[in-house]
C-alpha cells in the first residue's frame, strides 16, 4: 500500500495525526541546516527520551544566543543580535567560530534550571554530524565545533562522529536530487551516499535493507492542534507509517526536519519522499515524522526552524514554542487509544 502526497493541498482537509503506540523512549531526530540546529535543540531538551541525533550542516546547541540578548531580553532588538551571530558565527565564521566551552556551560546552566533535561542523560546518545566539502552556507569549522561541544558535554567516547564528505548545502542521497555539490532547491543532492541510512544506522545500529518503494502510508496531518498561531508552523505536516506500525505497538519515531526553503510549501514533497527515510522505515519499525515550518514575512522569510529566537527568547527549552509543539506530536504518536489520554 503506497499513499503519496505531492505537496500542500489547499481546500482538502488534512487527517488527524494517528495514535500508534510508538515507543517514546526510543525517539531520534535529524535535520538539515536550520533543521539541524532544531534537531540539536530537541535532542538536548528531551535527552531522557531521545537516543540520538543527526545534524547535517549544523553547529552546536545555543550557538546563536548572544550574551546581550540574555542581559537585555527586549524583542526584537535581541533577536536582531542573535540573527547577526547566527549568520556570522554559526554559519560563516566572520565573527569567529562558536565557542564549545562557553556553550557547554550555557547548556549545563539551562539543565540546572530545569529548562532542559539533565546533561547526564546525553551520555549514551549517538550523534552523527555531516559537513559537505562544497558547503559554503554552514562552513566546516562550525560543524567541527559541534563535535567538540558534544565531546565536552560528556557524550560517551566513540558515540559522536563527524563525516566530512561530498556535497554542498543539502541532504545527501545515494540516488535522486540535484547533481552532487550544488546548493539549490530542493536541497537534496545525489552524491552516491545514503545519508538517511548513515544517520539511522549510527543512532540505532545495523539496519535491515531498505524497501525498493515505501509500502506504508504518508499521512498528511493537521498541525494546528499542536501549535499556536505565530509559532511558525505550516497548516499541515506529514508522518510516514510503515505497514507493521499501523497495527503493532512499539515502533520507534524518527523526527526528520527540513532546512530553510525546504518545506512542502517551498519544494513540495522533495525532502519528505526523496531523503530516503521512508524506504528504511518499513523493515526497521520506524515511524518518520516530518513537521513543517512556514515562512513569516519579516522575521522568518525562508521558512526556517527557530534557532535564533524569532518565536521568542525562550526558544531552547522544553517549553519553547516549536520544541513543545513537535514533542507534543511525538507524544501523540505514542498514544494508542482514546483511553491512553
Amino acid at each position: 500500500m503506497v499513499c503519496l502526497s505531492v505537496g500542500p493541498s489547499p481546500g482538502l482537509s488534512a487527517e488527524a495525526l494517528p495514535r500508534l503506540g510508538t515507543e517514546l523512549g526510543a525517539t531520534s531526530v535529524s535535520g538539515l541546516s536550520s533543521g539541524a540546529y532544531m534537531a540539536g535543540q530537541i535532542e538536548i531538551a528531551h535527552a531522557k527520551d531521545i537516543v540520538g541525533a543527526g545534524i547535517v550542516a549544523g553547529g552546536p546547541f545555543a550557538c546563536a544566543e548572544t550574551a546581550a540578548s540574555r542581559a537585555f531580553p527586549f524583542w526584537p532588538t535581541a533577536i536582531g543580535q542573535n540573527a547577526t551571530q547566527a549568520l556570522y558565527s554559526c554559519m560563516k565564521t566572520t565573527m569567529g567560530a562558536p565557542d564549545p566551552e562557553a556553550l557547554v556551560a550555557r547548556t549545563k546552566a539551562l539543565a540546572d534550571d530545569g529548562v532542559i533535561d539533565p546533561v547526564d542523560a546525553l551520555r549514551d546518545h549517538h550523534v552523527y554530524l555531516y559537513s559537505g566539502n562544497d558547503d559554503q552556507t554552514v562552513t566546516r569549522p562550525v560543524v567541527a565545533s559541534a563535535k567538540r561541544f558534544y565531546d565536552l558535554l560528556g557524550v560517551a567516547l566513540g558515540n559522536v562522529t563527524l563525516v566530512e564528505g561530498a556535497g554542498g548545502h543539502a541532504f545527501i542521497t545515494e540516488q535522486g536530487g540535484l547533481a552532487c555539490g550544488l546548493t539549490d532547491e530542493p536541497y537534496v543532492s545525489d552524491c552516491n551516499y545514503d545519508q538517511a541510512r548513515a544517520i539511522l544506522g549510527w543512532i540505532y545500529g545495523p539496519l535491515q535493507a531498505a524497501s525498493a518503494e515505501p509500502q506504508g502510508k504518508f499521512v498528511v496531518f493537521d498541525q494546528d492542534p499542536f501549535s499556536d498561531p505565530g509559532d511558525g508552523f505550516a497548516d499541515e505536516g506529514v508522518v510516514y507509517v510503515p505497514p507493521t506500525c499501523q497495527t503493532e505497538r512499539g515502533c520507534r519515531v524518527h523526527i526528520a526536519l527540513h532546512g530553510c526553503n525546504q518545506s512542502r510549501e517551498e519544494v513540495g514533497d522533495a525532502f519528505v519522499h526523496g531523503a530516503g527515510f521512508a524506504e528504511l522505515a518499513d523493515a526497521n519499525r520506524l515511524v518518520v515524522l516530518f513537521p513543517q515550518a512556514k515562512a513569516i514575512t519579516g522575521i522568518n522569510p525562508e521558512g526556517c526552524w527557530d534557532w535564533w529566537g524569532y518565536t521568542g527568547l525562550d526558544y531552547l527549552g522544553k517549553d519553547a514554542p516549536q520544541i513543545k509543539a513537535i514533542w507534543a506530536m511525538v507524544e501523540h504518536l505514542a498514544k494508542r487509544e482514546a483511553t491512553d489520554d
